[in-house]
């Protein structure tokens, strides 16, 4: 395929309007079940690279003397002003933790009911290289041959599946921050012109850097080689100009509640939170901290070991996530945002000689919200398998990445199975995802049903039966369906990117839709026979 194929992104005129959360609570007299607004759902992603030290940034409590022996001088204190912080006295010892001193955000977030822990999270095969397995992370990956090289991005492939007709929108369905190169995470099988690398830039006045940017485009493209660069080039530079519009406005409609540190993430947060107050309608952000690679003084000294570069680093994240999560819930936009820490790998359970640790393999993430059911997934991992036959390597992996994020993209957006393989391939069987979702991650009043689940592949296109009839369309306040076939005994409402909004039994009457706004939607008829038949019709 080429080049000028894989891009499809139109004009501002093209964008796609969404739907006001009162479409949702419709048909209660039909016996209607009504689903969740999920429009405005958002994931932020926070990268952690270089590999953070998971060991000591949670310490188990359960082994704190093992863990003092693996680590005589970069071990933090049991007890003290200096000492490690328990999280939880009221879990199971098996499951209570220690934070590192200075993460006093995270335990603040945590007593308010919005931070979980997630232990042990990794992948078959660790690569420790850190490019190769931070391209894994992004790629839903893992070190075994058969998934060592895949090409695109799981972001990418869930936006450009999920968010389909939203391709040509005015506005990125990606954001990344905190780097200025792009990552693998965001490219799609097919579509790779959905997110935007804003590093750098100041985004109340993005509109203006790339308007007029090199010039008047040429009219005249070869149908060569050559030409298809020109058309990739331009396409990337008008959805810039489009989506620049959208940031700049959405920037300077927003604002913070709270001031942030001066800190790298903290100013890269700051900014997510301005765009999310100022209605920018981005799916996913990701932002980026590094420094993590802490091979030598990760701790100032081993009479000093609660501060130095690893305690800088955990400071700033703690401070970041936590205004970052308190500014939201100011603003009271705080319950359709979710965020979640990773790294591309752990730590070595023993030291090394240089007041540091080398690369290991499995690390906790950290997921904040509203949203979040908190508590502590999983137990600590086992500094048993530990020794110095396997060089202090603690290896067994609780959670498997994918179904991390598989459990987000289904308990938090609402994925249908369908959406599910599209971007994690066949890691959905692979790692026992269907059975094997991380427990009570969403909380219960943020989850989706399994009903609610929406088969986001449905054809965009206006399917023709000739046994089935709809009309009149565009319609006004009635629906009627008639069949030459089979009876249709149920039908589902969806939005054009394929998100069920109502769904109900359907016995020769016609359906009312006068509270439905103005637009097109899908509509899905289930036969006696059970035949799935998707037809477009227009509200007016």
């Amino acid at each position: 395929m080429k080049r000028r194929n894989f891009i499809k992104i139109g004009s501002a005129a093209g964008a796609i309007s969404l739907l006001p959360s009162e479409v949702f609570a419709l048909f209660n007299s039909m016996g209607v079940t009504s689903c969740p607004n999920l429009n405005g759902k958002k994931l932020v992603l926070i990268q952690l690279s270089g590999a953070n030290d998971g060991i000591n940034t949670i310490v188990p409590i359960n082994q704190y003397d093992v863990y003092a022996n693996l680590r005589p001088n970069i071990r933090l204190s049991n007890s003290g002003a200096n000492g490690i912080i328990n999280l939880d006295t009221t879990l199971p010892l098996a499951n209570q933790v220690g934070l590192h001193p200075v993460l006093t955000g995270f335990k603040s977030l945590y007593d308010s009911g919005l931070m979980r822990i997630i232990q042990g999270v990794g992948y078959p095969a660790q690569d420790k290289s850190h490019f190769k397995s931070t391209d894994l992370w992004f790629t839903a990956g893992d070190g075994t041959t058969a998934n060592n090289n895949l090409q695109s991005g799981w972001v990418g492939r869930f936006l450009e599946n999920y968010y389909a007709n939203y391709l040509s929108a005015n506005f990125p369905l990606g954001i990344q921050l905190g780097s200025s190169e792009n990552s693998l995470g965001f490219h799609g099988a097919v579509e790779h012109g959905m997110s935007v690398n804003i590093n750098g830039q100041d985004p109340s006045g993005f509109y203006s850097v790339v308007n007029g940017l090199g010039g008047v485009a040429p009219t005249n493209i070869p149908n060569s080689e050559y030409g298809d660069l020109i058309q990739f080039i331009l396409n990337n530079d008008s959805s810039t100009y489009n989506y620049s519009q959208a940031i700049s406005a959405a920037f300077n409609a927003g604002t913070n509640s709270i001031t942030y540190p001066d800190t790298p993430l903290a100013s890269q947060l700051k900014s997510v939170a301005r765009f999310i107050s100022g209605g920018l309608e981005t799916k996913v952000y990701l932002v980026k901290l590094g420094g993590f690679d802490t091979h030598n003084v990760q701790v100032e000294s081993s009479t000093t070991s609660h501060i130095g570069q690893h305690a800088d680093l955990l400071i700033q994240v703690s401070e970041a996530v936590n205004n970052f999560i308190t500014d939201l819930n100011n603003q009271t936009i705080g319950d359709d945002v979710l965020a979640i820490t990773f790294s591309e790998f752990g730590r070595k359970a023993g030291e090394n000689g240089n007041l540091g640790t080398d690369h290991g393999q499995i690390a906790p993430m950290f997921v904040f919200g509203n949203s979040v059911s908190p508590g502590v997934s999983g137990t600590n991992i086992n500094l048993s398998e530990a020794t110095s036959s396997n060089n202090y390597q603690v290896e067994t992996v609780q959670h498997d990445f994918r179904s991390v994020f598989g459990t987000i993209l289904q308990d938090w957006f609402g994925v249908g199975t369908p959406t599910l393989d599209a971007t994690l391939y066949d890691h959905t069987n692979s790692v026992g995802f269907a059975g094997n979702k991380v427990p009570n991650l969403i909380n219960a009043q943020h989850l989706v049903a399994p009903e609610c689940y929406s088969d986001t592949l449905v054809s965009v296109k206006d399917t023709k039966t000739e046994s089935i009839t709809i009309y009149p369309n565009p319609c006004t306040e009635k629906l009627l369906i008639t069949s030459t076939a089979n009876q249709i005994v149920s039908f589902e409402i969806l939005t054009l990117f394929g998100q069920r909004i109502v769904r109900g039994k359907l016995n020769n009457e016609p359906i009312d839709v006068s509270e439905l706004q103005t637009g097109s939607y899908f509509i899905r008829l289930s036969d006696s026979k059970g035949k799935l038949v998707t037809r477009k019709f227009t509200k007016i």
